[in-house]
């Protein structure tokens, strides 16, 4: 049964996959399709997070329901099969840190991994550690990690804050996509992700940099070597947030998590590298740059 499960996700995937050859980039992806997609995801975030914090808090929640579930079909046609319902309450994590900060966060995860915990003991015994520590793995990277941005959020210029650590994320990831498409030759890890080079590392340097020294003064009144701290910080993390990503994909065989998003993928392809910078942003721009 594991292994048919594997299987039918892997055909699921291939299936999923455009088949528009002309129209891919060199770096394997439909481009006009993932600059269409990821323009509206920026609009969004930026409506959301300027117009109304509560709507920016309930399209993170929307956003991490559906990574947790990838993620717990990607384990589940693994080795894995994560509880899926103590899991997904993970998502309920992003409104608790809105409301109740850091302690009622902690709080959260701390009741959250329990429930994974007593979910699977009632269950077959065979394979219940590989089980609870998939589900507990799945938490904590998805849904504890967003909780910083629904921290970020609830600051009084937490709809600013959100803008400086996705711009600075972002254009990590368009940084190092243009550069390595243009001038990569040589691979950073070429047995995860053969297409990442070290010329494209420092694409995504150079662009976060600029955008951190850029944003945090203008959006936040900070010094500029704050926001650069900032953007190199973020160009490092998100690199190794998507090296993970690509690991964990290598280990289950599969090329993406999803295929909601076209030329993205699934939406954890979307999130991997803002999840890994987020709690790093939230720590660094409240040292850095504290609410007057």
């Amino acid at each position: 049964m594991e292994a048919l499960s594997r299987r039918a996700y892997r055909a699921r995937q291939r299936t999923a996959e455009p088949v528009a050859p002309a129209r891919s980039s060199r770096a394997g992806r439909n481009l006009p399709a993932a600059i269409g997609v990821g323009v509206f995801l920026g609009g969004l975030v930026i409506a959301t997070a300027l117009l109304w914090a509560p709507s920016f808090v309930v399209l993170v929640t929307v956003a991490i329901l559906l990574a947790l579930i990838e993620m717990v079909s990607a384990l589940r046609a693994g080795r894995l099969h994560p509880p899926l319902v103590p899991v997904v309450a993970g998502a309920a994590l992003i409104p608790i840190a809105y409301v109740g900060g850091v302690p009622a966060l902690m709080l959260g995860y701390g009741l959250v991994c329990l429930a994974i915990l007593l979910w699977r003991a009632v269950g077959e015994p065979a394979g219940a550690i590989r089980d609870i520590a998939g589900g507990v793995f799945i938490v904590t990277y998805v849904a504890l990690m967003a909780g910083f941005a629904a921290l970020m959020i609830a600051e009084p210029d937490g709809g600013q804050r959100i803008i400086v650590f996705a711009l600075v994320t972002v254009m990590s990831d368009i940084g190092g996509y243009t550069l390595g498409v243009l001038k990569g030759k040589h691979p950073m890890a070429p047995s995860i992700s053969p297409k990442k080079s070290w010329e494209g590392f420092a694409g995504s340097v150079l662009a976060s940099v600029l955008a951190g020294a850029i944003s945090v003064p203008l959006l936040l009144g900070g010094d500029w070597w704050a926001g650069l701290l900032l953007g190199l910080v973020a160009a490092c993390f998100a690199t190794i947030g998507d090296l993970s990503e690509s690991t964990i994909k290598r280990d289950l065989g599969i090329k993406d998590m999803g295929s909601l998003l076209p030329g993205h993928g699934g939406v954890m392809d979307r999130l991997d590298s803002l999840l890994v910078t987020a709690p790093l942003s939230w720590l660094l721009l409240g040292v850095f740059v504290p609410v007057a």
